[in-house]
């Protein structure tokens, strides 16, 4: 659970550019939503603008978000389960060209137990029981790779990627443990946030609400920022308490290129342009120029043209695009 609460309920907004800074170099790292689905785009593209490195990127599962800032040499440690882009390419040609050259940690376990570890860290636990996985080789001391590594410091990086252990309890036989995941900042990008920090997120919430109570830092970025009071109206529909969120932002269209359930639908042709044009560092570093570099958010989406943005705009009844055609 969280270590460093912001005492106060108010006063928590802030500007994309400050919400970057927060997040200093050599900092761990996770974000919301879940493959295309909203992902805090605009926070990842200023993290990349400033230069940021040394991240360790612990995440659920990886996505768009993973590609841009392991391509950007932002990240020196991902500990994950799989990168997925779902009709837009199943893996992830940054990430495995990163790996490939060794300039790059991957810690990999299954997404079952990455679930666990957020579970563990936010309901204050240090560890999760499970017996996912056993008999594979996610748990081959081999592939220790922080261990290897001689990063294991017991502190932010755990002790043990695992450990076995017998079921005291009830007889059940072999458990593994696995150590809760330790975050210092949680960006979540959603529909809504009240003015104190109240979350709402309409569709699917993930694992979002774990990832914002195991962070010692959580960082909202909404579409809009909204009256608490219009979000007591309807209370059980809140996600978030403002207690767990320490600052937040608006900042509309920031999912951009991937989706936000019943704003807009995920860039299919953007992402499809990414990935074709990444597969070398090259192609990145000029998809990166002329995507992120020497511009801001406004600018971007300036770029990008409101016709392109009014075309993803989602229907109000039906909660997607009827502009979209499916699979682009």
């Amino acid at each position: 659970m969280k270590k460093n609460r912001r005492v106060s309920m108010t006063g928590k907004r802030i500007t994309l550019q400050q919400a970057a800074e927060i997040i200093k170099d050599g900092s761990s790292l996770t974000f919301s939503g879940f493959t295309i689905w909203r992902r805090p785009f605009a926070l990842v593209f200023e993290l990349i603008r400033q230069g940021r490195k040394g991240l360790h990127l612990i995440e659920v599962n990886g996505g768009p978000q993973t590609e841009f800032l392991v391509g950007a040499g932002c990240v020196d440690i991902w500990e994950s389960c799989w990168v997925g882009h779902e009709l837009y390419g199943k893996y992830g040609a940054n990430l495995s060209r990163k790996v490939g050259n060794k300039e790059i940690i991957v810690e990999d376990y299954s997404h079952a137990e990455m679930m666990f570890r957020f579970a563990a860290a936010a309901s204050g636990a240090p560890y999760a029981a499970t017996q996912t996985s056993l008999g594979t080789d996610l748990h081959n001391p081999e592939y220790d790779m922080l261990g290897r590594a001689g990063l294991r410091d017991g502190e932010r990086i755990p002790k043990h990627k695992y450990v076995f252990t017998e079921d005291p309890f009830y007889g059940a036989g072999k458990q593994v443990l696995v150590p809760a995941a330790k975050i210092d900042v949680a960006v979540m990008c959603v529909q809504q946030v009240g003015e104190e920090g109240t979350v709402r997120v309409n569709g699917q919430f993930y694992s979002d609400p774990e990832a914002a109570r195991a962070a010692d830092i959580t960082i909202v970025m909404a579409e809009e920022i909204v009256p608490e009071e219009y979000l007591r109206r309807e209370s059980d529909r809140n996600t978030i308490a403002s207690f767990e969120v320490d600052y937040i932002l608006e900042c509309p269209f920031g999912a951009h290129p991937t989706g936000m359930f019943g704003r807009y639908d995920v860039d299919g042709a953007f992402l499809k342009d990414f990935y074709g044009r990444t597969r070398t560092q090259d192609g990145f570093d000029d998809f990166a120029k002329e995507w992120i570099h020497g511009q801001d958010h406004h600018s971007y989406l300036e770029k990008l043209g409101w016709p392109r943005m009014l075309n993803l705009k989602a229907n109000t009844a039906l909660n997607y695009s009827t502009g979209v055609k499916r699979g682009q």
